[in-house]
């Protein structure tokens, strides 16, 4: 069997990828997350988390030795620099373990999804065979982030500003999902992508 090809799954913050990576792994199609790998890439005990906290201290870690996301989230979307430090630490790890398992699926699959929100913004759309792009208005973004997260109104401004818009996205995208809508409208455009990239690698 050939191997199967790699599409980029990505989209702003609160704009459903998750819930549409679910819909397609319902049709057969699976999924690699970069926000799982990460968590995997920084696991008690990897090289990633000890440079984690060479970076930012002690006070990154539970008491239990595992990430203290949220403390480190706190500190790295309010600085630039700090998100850039992160980013340096992080993006290498994720890349290299993401692309293990893409292409391990790929082995056994038509296609294979490998999610990720910055995507476009760490320039790697050009890897993949086709980008799929969610979206939501911006107020939607907002208003599911604050029932979410409980975020303030600033920690949602921070969080959107620290990504590109969704318009940018929509312009390097192959399919574009909105999901503004009712869940089985986003599950028929989730069918309706499907459809047209299992055609298209016929």
């Amino acid at each position: 069997m050939n191997n199967g090809v790699i599409y980029g799954l990505t989209g702003g913050i609160a704009t459903g990828k998750s819930t549409v990576a679910k819909m397609f792994s319902q049709l057969g199609v699976p999924c690699v997350d970069a926000d799982r790998v990460a968590r995997e890439v920084v696991a008690p005990g990897t090289p990633g988390l000890k440079e984690v906290v060479a970076k930012f201290g002690p006070r990154v870690l539970l008491p239990d030795g595992t990430l203290n996301r949220t403390a480190l989230a706190d500190i790295v979307f309010g600085d630039p620099k700090a998100r850039t430090d992160l980013n340096q630490i992080m993006h290498p790890r994720i890349a290299m373990e993401s692309a293990r398992q893409c292409n391990e699926l790929t082995k056994h699959n038509p296609y294979v999804l490998y999610e990720a929100a910055l995507l476009v913004e760490t320039q790697q759309q050009d890897r993949f065979h086709g980008l799929i792009v969610t979206t939501a208005p911006e107020e939607i973004q907002r208003a599911r982030l604050a029932a979410r997260n409980q975020l303030s109104t600033q920690e949602i401004e921070a969080r959107l500003n620290a990504q590109i818009t969704n318009d940018e996205r929509i312009a390097l995208a192959d399919h574009v999902i909105h999901t503004d809508t009712s869940p089985q409208e986003t599950e028929r455009q989730v069918h309706e992508v499907h459809r047209q990239i299992v055609e298209h690698l016929q």
